[in-house]
């Protein structure tokens, strides 16, 4: 909220990951920003990677986001970063909404297999 009441709205998505990242730091946050997250097909890594924008603390994924609406697609994407994690719970932040910003939390029901 401290990143989205200081900028508001309409802002490049680099733009509040950045501030983002400052802000947690400034709270004494532990994170990685955008980590390289290994995906395998039957057992066999793939040279792709998924990168979320944060992991917070080691077990929460943050997605942000600054589009017109949150759509399927993006919950998708963070249930996606979950399941192959192994995390439990993300978050999927978006800065460009009017007149406030949007988030959800999106909880992994569903464990990846190896």
């Amino acid at each position: 909220m401290a990143v989205y009441n200081d900028l508001g709205g309409g802002l490049s998505e680099e733009i509040y990951q950045e501030s983002f990242e400052l802000e947690l730091a400034e709270r004494g946050f532990r994170f990685v920003a955008q980590p390289e997250l290994a995906v395998f097909y039957k057992g066999k890594p793939l040279t792709k990677r998924l990168r979320p924008d944060l992991i917070i603390e080691s077990e929460v994924v943050v997605e942000l986001k600054a589009v017109a609406n949150l759509a399927d697609e993006h919950r998708a994407q963070v249930l996606n970063y979950l399941r192959v994690t192994r995390k439990q719970v993300g978050y999927l932040i978006n800065f460009a909404a009017f007149p406030n910003i949007e988030w959800q939390r999106l909880v992994n029901t569903r464990r990846l297999k190896v």
